[in-house]
C-alpha cells in the first residue's frame, strides 16, 4: 500500500510592490515561499519549486488591492507562522494581507471566482459627455464589438456580465462583472464599448486615461449568493 502524504493548502491574499506584471508577481511569490522555510509540496514541472496556484492574473495595465494564491504544504503550520515566514522571506517586495487554511479539495481561486469588482477612475464627464455607463449597459443594444488580429469581428452582449454599476463620484465608477457560462468580460471592453472606441482583441488592450483597479473577487454558493474570497 502506498502512503500518500497529506497536503495542507494555505490561501494568501497579498500585494507586490512595483509594476503589476503577473509573471513578475508570480516570481516574487515563488521566491518568498522558497525562502520561507515552509515545507512545500514540489511543483510538477520543477521539483525545486513550490507548488502554487496563483490567479486569476490581472489584465494588462490593471492594478489591484490584493492578489491571491494557494500554497501547498506537506507539514501543518498555523496561519500566523505561515504569514510570518513568508513576510520575513519577502521583505519589502511582498505584503501579506491575509492567510487562511482552506480544505484541500476546495477549488483554487482562479477556478472559484464567479465575479470581480473593479474601481474605474477617470474624467468621465470629459471622456463621455453623453449617457452614463449604467445607462449604456441598460440600453436595448449594449454590445462590445471585438476585432481579432485577423480582422474578424464578434459581438459580445454586455448586460449578462454586469451585476452592478454605480458612480459614487464624478471621477469614479464601481463595476461588478460576473462570469457567464465560464466566460468573463474585461472591464476595459465594457468601457471601450461605452466610449465608442475600437476594441482590438489581445492581452495588451486598455483604455487610455482610465485607471482600472480590481477591488475584490467573489465566489457564488449553491443558493446563488456571492461571498468575498
Amino acid at each position: 500500500m502506498i502512503n500518500t502524504p497529506k497536503i495542507y493548502k494555505m490561501r494568501i491574499e497579498f500585494t507586490v510592490s512595483g509594476r503589476p506584471d503577473h509573471k513578475r508577481i508570480f516570481n516574487v511569490l515563488r521566491n518568498a515561499v522558497l525562502g520561507s522555510g515552509l515545507a512545500f509540496e514540489p511543483a510538477k514541472i520543477n521539483k525545486n519549486w513550490p507548488r502554487l496556484a496563483y490567479g486569476p492574473v490581472l489584465g494588462y495595465a490593471q492594478e489591484s488591492l490584493g492578489e491571491y494564491a494557494d500554497i501547498y504544504l506537506t507539514q501543518p503550520v498555523s496561519t500566523q507562522e505561515a504569514r510570518q515566514a513568508l513576510a520575513q522571506a519577502a521583505g519589502n517586495s511582498l505584503t501579506i494581507k491575509r492567510v487562511e487554511r482552506v480544505p484541500y479539495a476546495l477549488p483554487s481561486v482562479s477556478n472559484l471566482v464567479a465575479a470581480a469588482c473593479y474601481w474605474l477612475e477617470g474624467d468621465f464627464k470629459h471622456l463621455s459627455p453623453g449617457p452614463g455607463l449604467a445607462e449604456f449597459i441598460n440600453a436595448p443594444r449594449a454590445v462590445a464589438v471585438i476585432t481579432a488580429p485577423n480582422g474578424m469581428t464578434r459581438e459580445e452582449h454586455i448586460k449578462p456580465y454586469v451585476l452592478a454599476c454605480e458612480q459614487p463620484q464624478a471621477d469614479k465608477i464601481v463595476l461588478t462583472l460576473q462570469t457567464v457560462e465560464g466566460k468573463s468580460l474585461k472591464p476595459e471592453y465594457v468601457v471601450a464599448a461605452w466610449l465608442g472606441l475600437t476594441i482590438m482583441q489581445g492581452e495588451e488592450f486598455t483604455v487610455e486615461n482610465v485607471k482600472f483597479i480590481r477591488e475584490g473577487l467573489y465566489w457564488r454558493d449553491t443558493q446563488g449568493a456571492l461571498h468575498r474570497i
